[in-house]
């Protein structure tokens, strides 16, 4: 998922081939996807590998541990599958299209969705921007089911908008990052405890630092949400946090990680 993006690894060329391999791997002190706790605040094991083809299309796959205690069907993995097409639209911006494919291997039925998405990119000096949408069409893992025998079926969509912004600080190996995103989606936990918008609308934000050096790159940044107290009442049936009281899943928190590129 793109809530924990993973950073882009360094690519390897096969001998002048067209076909680009990269990958990376990444160990966080949270999974957060825009802004929600996917491991109920605990640690996340992540790696991805993305297959390039210099025409601009490329492949690839993402997976993250999950905390598997009810949501999405009881799985403990989430395994992503995306392809796209980049293009050069200026020598200092790229436009970015795909699609995501949400895999939940072994949990239940009706947890898999697919989230088609745009990004537009550009830097200017030292400073890299980037807006993007995610829209997932009416699906029924993203249903708003209640206890309501009619509410099965009904299948519901689900809007992610995001803005992203990097800067090198001068003078320093330090890269500062911002984030800000806006969901809109199903009110509710669907039929599995899977929902991309679990409070229906809400937004996400974060900012931090991250240093590489030579394949490592650490990051920390803090990162919260506008999802009241009460509002959040609606993750506890799948999510245990705040019902030990020690604050929701949703709650801010500071979050560090280490990624090696390959």
């Amino acid at each position: 998922m793109f809530g924990f993006v993973p950073p882009a690894a360094f690519a390897q060329d096969d001998g002048g081939s067209s076909v680009t391999i990269s990958g990376s791997a990444a160990l966080a002190s949270d999974y957060r996807f825009r802004g929600v706790s996917q491991t109920d605040k605990g640690m996340a094991v992540q790696g991805g590998l993305t297959v390039t083809h210099d025409s601009g299309l490329y492949v690839g796959t993402w997976a993250s541990n999950l905390s598997g205690w009810g949501t999405f069907g009881g799985a403990n993995m989430e395994l992503d599958l995306i392809a796209g097409y980049r293009v050069p639209l200026a020598d200092n911006a790229t436009l970015d299209a795909g699609l995501t494919w949400y895999m939940y291997p072994s949990g239940a039925d009706d947890t898999d969705f697919a989230e088609p998405y745009i990004k537009l990119s550009g830097t200017t000096g030292p400073v890299t921007l980037t807006a993007g949408a995610a829209f997932a069409p009416k699906q029924y893992a993203l249903a708003n089911v209640s206890n309501h025998p009619d509410s099965r079926g009904q299948k519901q969509d689900n809007l992610y908008l995001w803005g992203d912004g990097a800067a090198g600080i001068a003078g320093t190996p330090f890269t500062a990052k911002a984030h800000i995103g806006y969901s809109n989606g199903n009110p509710g936990l669907g039929p599995n405890g899977t929902s991309v918008a679990p409070t229906g609308e809400y937004w996400d934000w974060s900012f931090g630092v991250d240093t590489t050096w030579r394949n490592l790159t650490f990051n920390i940044s803090y990162m919260d949400t506008d999802i009241s107290s009460n509002e959040a009442a609606r993750l506890q049936p799948n999510f245990s946090k705040g019902q030990d009281g020690r604050g929701s899943i949703s709650d801010g928190a500071v979050v560090a990680s280490l990624t090696a590129a390959f």
